[in-house]
């Protein structure tokens, strides 16, 4: 997901997706990735970009690419949890670990 401020990025080499704002690097979500799942392990955003609503476009924005991607969401971070489960859009992709 981007805009003019905005951009989510898959950032392979550090296993997680960056939200950059503006340019900066405001937040990520740690992923660990298993053949075809991603389970999702900590999403931080920095203190500096807080009330931008920046989390759930990093949520989204990676979320998004893991079902483009043809992956399989495991949430386990409990912010990726909350967001999967405020919504019904990835639960053809979601699974909960035990």
């Amino acid at each position: 997901m981007t805009d003019e401020t905005t951009q989510v990025v898959r950032n392979a080499d550090k296993s997680r997706y960056d939200v950059l704002y503006g340019g900066e690097l405001a937040g990520f979500a740690a992923y660990t990735e298993v053949d075809d799942q991603v389970v999702f392990t900590h999403t931080e955003i920095d203190s500096a970009f807080a009330g931008k609503g920046l989390g759930k476009v990093l949520a989204s924005g990676a979320l998004d690419d893991v079902v483009g991607r043809d992956k399989v969401i495991v949430p386990v971070c409990p912010f990726i949890v909350s967001f999967v489960r405020k919504t019904d859009q990835y639960d053809d992709h979601v699974k909960w670990p035990r």
